[in-house]
């Protein structure tokens, strides 16, 4: 295949906006799946790597942006079904099941939880009170 062939077959594929996911979001923002199965601010990187877990042919669009949302920029397309129709992950046939599933495994993402650690153990030990000059 060269460049424009793989291109065009990409085109193909089923698109995945981080909005999908987002538990944030409500339905009429475009979240696509139930909240207590949605996770928090997912990214396209994260989805990606989520479909590289999964065994998922994906490629990340950075460049593009959510219709509804025009600040929310990138997007993933992913390729549920070969040519042929059968499905690239027997365990995945439909969108909604991808989906569901990345969700599920962002928020064990390796960027997040190296990201949580550091915070909660700085904040733990610090303690503020009113500082700064008294008056004489």
């Amino acid at each position: 295949m060269d460049g424009g062939d793989l291109r065009s077959s990409i085109k193909k594929w089923n698109v995945i906006y981080p909005v999908y996911l987002n538990s944030k979001k409500t339905v009429a923002e475009g979240r696509r799946i139930a909240s207590g199965k949605a996770c928090p601010d997912p990214t396209c990187v994260e989805i990606a790597d989520c479909c590289s877990h999964l065994k998922i042919p994906h490629a990340i669009e950075l460049d593009k942006a959510y219709p509804r949302d025009f600040f929310q920029v990138g997007r993933v397309r992913v390729q549920l079904k070969k040519d042929d129709g059968s499905p690239v992950n027997p365990a995945i046939k439909t969108k909604k099941q991808l989906m569901i599933q990345i969700a599920e495994l962002v928020p064990k993402h390796h960027g997040r939880t190296k990201k949580q650690e550091p915070a909660a153990s700085s904040t733990a030990g610090t303690s503020k009170g009113k500082g700064g000059k008294k008056k004489k």
